[in-house]
């Protein structure tokens, strides 16, 4: 079959990824046997025996050590009272702002994304304390439900996130940088959704949809005193409340600086980070049980698993594109299209919205990312500035239907609220996002411009 086009080639096979897809296997089955049905078809006999060692090289990278510590990281954290103990923290210093209920849980999503680097772990973690807490208030369901669907979403932005490092692997991109490079934006779309809350909730209140009043602590917490109907906190129970929750957000500082100032490698950082919070449960907590242990164990080996076998098929799948020239013939033949810089970018991040609707963000960087980044060189833009617009992209497909898994996790934690209210409140804070790659586009400096601070 020597002699066929590329492109055409390319076509054919990326339409049987999509079958594959879609079929319901899962994703790393579907990477893998197109894969080796193509390479078994179109390559000689020497390259299809060396498929095992492919598949091995592309997860033998000191950089995806990261990941599963980063998992780990999170687990620890999933299985305490961490992230209720955020929650309230943050809700006895921002109670008497409108919606104050909402934006605690959207500040509680991104501090708990920078301990747990996962949208649907955090979506999870947060809105089962949550969303009971603000429908007790009286708080709509579509606010309630859509502020953790949007919270959530911040997972992979905020730092580390597990969307920046595949990429990176992917692209071979600086993680530090790509870490980095999305603070600001991950600060801009958190202000952003906290501004959309106390705007609705200003509206809300007048039509009396949210009441001015709560009743007692979030959380389940010490409910303070009454004073005009409103619940009130001395400063004593205000640094009581987050006091207990300061050690790991100093955590999270202290990963940003090992990162910034090039101290160490996003994998020794992730590996002193899961140790230091490992100690910190233990001590906070008094993390003792053999079954907390062994969940953490187990929900760590499930989630990098699967992550790692699909960046293995990922590699298999890439290298078949790579060895029959395909990656080769799309770049070219887009470079000479000579499309307008920005009109390419945006049928790129229209075409990632779409996928994000579809697939797992891991998995949509994997395949289109490693063809699409030769284009990006070729147009002038910079690889970092490129990976947080694609993940603030994938954030989006994270909660928009019809397979947004955060909506799914949310309706799993409040089957009692309709899934058209937690689509319809999640909309306002999908917006959030695609303004944020709209500002990020405009200033790329936002991005960019840490990253150039780096020592290294």
């Amino acid at each position: 079959m020597t002699g066929t086009d590329p492109t055409l080639l390319g076509i054919l096979i990326i339409a049987v990824l999509f079958i594959a897809l879609f079929s319901g296997m899962p994703v790393a089955f579907a990477l893998g046997v197109p894969s080796l049905v193509f390479m078994y078809l179109f390559l000689d006999p020497a390259q299809f025996d060396m498929t095992a060692l492919v598949m091995f090289d592309g997860v033998n990278d000191f950089g995806l050590l990261a990941i599963p510590l980063f998992v780990l990281m999170g687990a620890i954290v999933a299985v305490t009272p961490c992230g209720a103990d955020l929650y309230e923290g943050i809700h006895r210093w921002i109670y008497k702002l409108p919606g104050g209920l909402a934006i605690s849980n959207v500040l509680a999503c991104a501090i708990f994304s920078a301990l747990c680097g996962s949208s649907p772990a955090t979506a999870a973690a947060i809105g089962t304390m949550g969303i009971p807490e603000m429908r007790k208030r009286g708080y709509p369901d579509s606010l309630a439900c859509g502020s953790i669907v949007g919270g959530g979403a911040l997972g992979n932005l905020i730092p580390p996130g597990v969307v920046p490092i595949v990429y990176g692997i992917a692209t071979q991109t600086s993680i530090g940088k790509l870490f980095i490079g999305s603070v600001i934006p991950g600060i801009i779309v958190t202000a952003m959704m906290c501004i959309w809350v106390v705007l609705y909730s200003r509206w809300a209140r007048k039509r009396a949809a949210i009441p001015i009043a709560v009743e007692v602590g979030a959380g389940g917490g010490p409910s303070g005193r009454e004073f005009y109907g409103e619940v009130s906190y001395t400063f004593k129970e205000r640094m009581a409340g987050i006091l207990k929750v300061s050690p790991f957000m100093l955590l999270v500082v202290f990963l940003l600086v090992v990162l910034y100032g090039g101290y160490a490698t996003p994998s020794e950082a992730a590996g002193v980070c899961a140790i230091a919070t490992f100690v910190m449960v233990i001590l906070i907590y008094r993390l003792r049980s053999f079954k907390d242990y062994k969940e953490i164990l187990e929900m760590t080996v499930r989630e990098s698993v699967m992550i790692m076998l699909i960046i293995a098929s990922s590699f298999l799948f890439t290298t078949l594109l790579t060895k029959l020239y395909i990656t080769q013939a799309i770049t070219q033949s887009l470079v000479q299209w000579q499309l307008n810089k920005w009109l390419l970018m945006a049928t790129i991040n229209v075409f990632f919205l779409i996928m994000g609707c579809l697939l797992p963000p891991v998995a949509i960087v994997l395949i289109a990312c490693p063809i699409l980044h030769p284009v990006i060189l070729a147009y002038g833009f910079d690889p970092v500035w490129f990976g947080i617009i694609i993940t603030i992209n994938m954030e989006v497909g994270m909660i928009t239907p019809p397979f947004g898994l955060n909506l799914f996790v949310v309706k799993g934690i409040a089957p009692y609220v309709p899934m058209e209210r937690v689509f319809l409140g999640s909309l306002p804070f999908a917006v959030c996002l695609m303004l944020g790659i709209v500002v990020c586009s405009f200033w790329p400096e936002l991005i960019t411009w840490l990253p150039s601070k780096m020592i290294r």
